[in-house]
């Protein structure tokens, strides 16, 4: 059986990636592509190149800019953990006008939500549009005050998570970059980090598991505590 060309001209890399040649050429224009290899006469292009559009086409589906995709293509590291951080976000793009019509909220509601840093723009996140996760937030919001929150205590709530979290997330991303945490030998966090970026699929979604139930158990003990107090201070023993 004849073995595969694993070395193309540009037309036949072209064919192999199901794109055109001017989309190719624009890929190495724009610096998302390594260029060819000369041999003789003739610019040649490898398995590498097959496997660095097909990594491109993935994250253009996920709606990154290029320039969040020539970032995630050149780095060395951490791939699959990008993928499974940026995973679930749907093929739909919104604009913000989309947001504030589909998600039920008055549009002064949603420019305060951005102002208080929930609600980012897309390019933040190196994306082209809003997806459905940030439509299901807003969508959730807009659910609270139907059930009764007044405008200023659910702003007010926002505030108070965006400021903790975004804390909580900077140190746990220091502690993953050696910034923070444990002073581990230089061979041993190696070995952690290629252990992290090897089992991304399986950390992450364990991650959030610990998350959600630290918040609940959290969650539980505070308002118990709350109502405690609330009964000793009215002397109602029910």
């Amino acid at each position: 059986m004849p073995t595969q060309p694993t070395e193309w001209r540009i037309d036949d890399l072209a064919r192999e990636a199901g794109l055109t040649v001017d989309t190719i050429r624009f890929y190495r224009r724009e610096g998302l592509l390594p260029p060819a290899t000369r041999v003789g006469r003739t610019k040649v292009y490898g398995a590498e190149h097959l496997d660095r559009l097909e990594r491109i086409r993935d994250l253009q589906a996920k709606r990154f800019s290029l320039a969040a995709i020539r970032a995630l293509l050149d780095t060395d590291r951490g791939a699959d953990l990008v993928a499974q951080v940026f995973d679930g976000a749907g093929a739909l793009s919104y604009s913000l006008d989309d947001l504030v019509e589909r998600s039920g909220l008055e549009p002064a509601v949603v420019d305060a939500v951005r102002a208080e840093g929930l609600l980012r723009t897309p390019e933040e996140f190196g994306q082209r549009g809003y997806d459905t996760n940030d439509l299901d937030a807003l969508r959730a919001l807009a659910e609270l005050q139907r059930i009764g929150m007044p405008t200023e205590i659910l702003l007010e709530l926002v505030r108070i998570q965006v400021l903790h979290i975004e804390a909580m997330q900077t140190e746990v991303v220091e502690v993953f970059a050696g910034r923070r945490g444990p002073a581990l030998p230089e061979a041993d966090f190696t070995e952690f980090r290629r252990r992290i970026d090897a089992s991304a699929a399986r950390m992450a979604p364990l991650v959030t598991r610990v998350v959600e139930y630290l918040h609940q158990r959290t969650t539980q003990r505070l308002a118990l505590a709350a109502i405690e107090r609330r009964v000793a201070e009215s002397g109602d023993p029910t």
